[in-house]
């Protein structure tokens, strides 16, 4: 029989409810406005009082929710853990905190890179990014659109944390009574962090795995070279070390076991994705050139934004692996060969 994953709980919970998935451990889900619709935050129990991890969009949905369940725990909240720096993760932090009064903690690539966005710093901007995005052959029309959106990440989260409680990879938090691990991975944000603990055999995950998506891996105008699916694979593959019992709480999805195969599904996926670039790369070609091999059916303007970043790591990975080459053309686009 072909392995599966499998998938503990048959039912979701409704908007401002929550759902226990694990000893001391509650399920949060909140919308989203956009294809993928919802995302993941947790609480756990911690004593006389509860943690959050992950914040959700800043939409008045989410807020609201937000106040039926703070007003239900009769509780404070010891501390907001905020797994990376993507508005849907950390867009409600400033709020939480400042209604709580509980410190928000994150690592210090997340802070830097969610205030370089906010703030549209060199690298991190909208320019910057359709500068990029033209350089690798998107055409004209949806770089306009693109452009149109002006600083979408601000719509997200209206405002960020001017400080915070650094994580560290390895670190150990005490909530409830037991040990919380930080794990950091790459390649989908600068500095992700994980949470793991054994005694509640439970790994939050973030968007390091998700269990029928593959996490988006992109590259940031500000590192054009980089190789953040090379990075990201590595950093999944250290999961395999947890036990197979492990509940994952993902971002996206329902909670699931069997973490090695979806480590393995992931790879072979990613695998599959440079193959086919690959093949298509006879002749010179970019990375615009290349999104409907990758993507075939029809993306809106914000899925774009994604699948141009995509296009370009996967490229990059290739090239870092000298499976092709990179050159720019009289047209001025960079495009990519495959090496004999």
């Amino acid at each position: 029989m072909t392995p599966q994953l499998e998938y503990p709980f048959n039912t979701l919970p409704a908007i401002g409810e929550t759902l226990p998935v694990a000893p001391g451990v509650h399920w949060i889900r909140m919308p989203l406005p956009f294809a993928l619709n919802h995302i993941n935050l947790w609480l756990i129990e911690d004593g006389d009082g509860v943690a959050i991890v992950d914040t959700g969009y800043g939409l008045d949905t989410t807020r609201d929710a937000w106040n039926i369940i703070l007003d239900g725990l009769g509780k404070p909240v010891t501390q907001i853990i905020v797994t990376h720096c993507h508005p849907d993760h950390l867009g409600l932090a400033q709020w939480l905190s400042e209604k709580t009064g509980a410190d928000v903690l994150m690592t210090h690539g997340e802070f830097l890179a969610g205030h370089a966005l906010w703030h549209q710093l060199p690298g991190y901007n909208v320019p910057a990014m359709l500068a990029q995005f033209r350089r690798h052959g998107l055409d004209e029309a949806r770089c306009q659109a693109l452009d149109g959106r002006g600083n979408a990440y601000k719509r997200g989260a209206p405002e960020l944390p001017s400080s915070f409680r650094r994580l560290h990879d390895g670190d150990t938090l005490a909530i409830g009574g037991r040990q919380w691990h930080v794990i950091t991975g790459f390649g989908h944000s600068p500095e992700h962090a994980s949470l793991y603990c054994e005694a509640a055999e439970v790994l939050i995950s973030g968007d390091m795995l998700l269990p029928r998506i593959s996490t988006n891996v992109s590259v940031f105008a500000a590192t054009p070279n980089d190789d953040p699916l090379g990075r990201f694979l590595d950093s999944i593959r250290a999961f395999r070390q947890l036990p197979e019992t492990t509940v994952v709480l993902p971002s996206h999805g329902s909670p699931f076991r069997n973490i090695g195969l979806r480590v393995d599904q992931l790879i072979e996926h990613h695998d599959a994705r440079c193959a086919e670039l690959l093949a298509a790369c006879t002749g010179p070609r970019s990375a615009g050139e290349l999104l409907g091999i990758l993507f075939p059916r029809e993306l809106d303007t914000h899925q774009v934004m994604f699948a141009m970043g995509e296009a370009i790591a996967h490229l990059n990975h290739l090239e870092h692996k000298g499976a092709v080459c990179r050159f720019v053309g009289n047209d001025g686009i960079l495009r990519f060969v495959k090496n004999n």
